[in-house]
């Protein structure tokens, strides 16, 4: 054996005796504050119609809010609801007000389409012209390698 071959293989022993030594992984957390938040906001759009409002706060863990809306048929629906740790998300659901009549859209007639009388076809005659092409004779062969495919 080579010198060069007994140096490396000594190497590899030794280096493969040593302990391993787990390498730490230092992260720094900073403890998060609970969340804090109160929000409001409504729209009352006279052209479209559209009203609707919501508000929520939320102190930690525990949500309490509400938000109501006009429905396209004039009735205010208003959701109160909650959630927490404890008691999960619940929803109490009330309407006001009485669905308002909406007209209904009117009918439209439509005509039955009329019966349309067609004339006897047309019938054309085209003048007959024999035409005659009669190709050169050309012999063409090929051959290619035979291909055998094995599954």
């Amino acid at each position: 054996m080579s010198a060069k071959f007994v140096a490396v293989l000594a190497l590899a022993v030794a280096v493969s005796a040593l302990p391993v030594v787990p390498v730490a992984k230092i992260a720094y957390a900073e403890p998060e504050a609970p969340a804090h938040y109160d929000f409001q906001y409504s729209i009352h759009d006279g052209h479209s119609g559209d009203v609707k409002q919501q508000q929520e706060n939320r102190a930690g863990d525990a949500v309490h809010g509400s938000y109501s809306l006009v429905q396209p048929d004039g009735v205010q629906r208003i959701v109160e609801y909650t959630a927490d740790n404890e008691h999960g998300f619940n929803a109490v659901v009330r309407y006001e007000g009485h669905p308002i009549e909406t007209p209904t859209p009117a009918k439209i007639a439509y005509a039955t389409p009329a019966k349309v009388a067609y004339s006897a076809p047309i019938s054309y005659a085209a003048p007959i012209t024999k035409v005659a092409y009669s190709a050169p004779l050309t012999h063409v062969s090929y051959s290619s390698p035979a291909i055998s495919y094995q599954h």
